[in-house]
């Protein structure tokens, strides 16, 4: 390789690196508006939200894959793939109804700890599943962490069961997409494939019954609800393109913007309640992430240098 297409290989890769990090934090980003967007969904019951979110993220889904022509992607998927994406479709179903159910029951800094607990609770997942071995440093952070869930229970009086539900239906849908043989755009779609017949026959009861917000709200709450799609779709893809182009350890960095994001909201917008007891649980989760992610770093770091060593000096 010569000079110039050294250097030329080094600014793609720069570029494609820089690319992916504005994806990246563009993703992130949204999800920690979503505070505000599903707040303005409350005049709906949150299985009904979570019913339209199903519907037109997949309608937006079915759209893209027929514009990329990948439509015949969704034919090929074998039965056990579908097993694998049926069960994901489940976990992504019962985080996105719990996340809607905090947001307009006032509960957003209970949400936001539930992201925070989350890399947490796939690492321990990692250990129980697939018989992972911890370093020093992950125990530090899950023994850190399951602490300051027993701080946050006291402080409740009743254990932040919002928070665990988030975060234990997120890693459980992250570990299952690890094993699901499929692209992220035809995953999602066939998610939504899955799950779509149980959304559009709630919503079908709802209409009959009276009981539904999409028609009788008027122009407006029907564009709301429609636009759940979208909403969802667009941070899902931005961190699919991130993904691709960004360490491991860096999406692992950017991704606390997003229950940082939420807990200011929650705290500064909605004026939940945030006793002393409580900012120390969410203090000893977030020492607990530093040292869990500073373990990820050196972790790949020492990786890289020991791949580095291997490698044949060029003649």
């Amino acid at each position: 390789m010569s000079a110039d297409e050294v250097v030329e290989s080094a600014v793609s890769t720069k570029s494609g690196s820089s690319s992916g990090i504005a994806f990246g934090v563009g993703a992130f980003l949204v999800w920690g508006t979503f505070p505000a967007f599903f707040g303005l969904l409350d005049f709906a019951d949150p299985l009904e939200v979570l019913a339209h979110r199903v519907v037109w993220t997949l309608v937006l889904m079915l759209i893209v894959l027929a514009v990329l022509g990948r439509l015949a992607s969704l034919r090929g998927i074998s039965g056990r793939t579908w097993l694998l994406v049926a069960a994901a479709s489940a976990a992504i179903a019962v985080n996105w109804g719990m996340y809607i159910y905090a947001v307009v029951s006032g509960r957003v800094v209970e949400a936001a700890l539930g992201y925070f607990i989350n890399p947490l609770v796939t690492v321990l997942l990692g250990v129980v599943i697939f018989r992972e071995r911890l370093r020093r440093a992950q125990i530090a952070a899950l023994v850190l962490a399951a602490t300051a869930v027993v701080v946050i229970t006291v402080d409740y009086g009743k254990p932040p069961i919002v928070a665990l539900v988030l975060a234990g239906s997120f890693a459980t849908y992250g570990l299952i997409k690890k094993v699901v043989p499929l692209d992220p755009r035809t995953s999602l779609t066939a998610e939504g494939v899955v799950a779509a017949p149980f959304a559009v026959g709630y919503l079908l009861f709802l209409g009959l019954t009276g009981a539904g917000s999409f028609v009788s709200g008027g122009t407006g709450q029907s564009l709301l609800l429609l636009a759940a799609g979208p909403v969802t779709a667009l941070p899902l893809l931005l961190f699919g393109v991130a993904a691709q182009r960004v360490k491991l350890s860096t999406m692992g960095m950017l991704q606390y913007l997003t229950p940082a994001l939420q807990m200011m909201w929650g705290v500064a917008v909605m004026h939940e309640d945030m006793p002393a007891s409580r900012w120390i649980g969410f203090a000893l989760i977030w020492l607990a992430l530093v040292i869990f992610t500073t373990d990820i770093i050196r972790a790949n770091r020492r990786s890289q240098g020991s791949m580095a060593s291997k490698q044949e000096p060029l003649p």
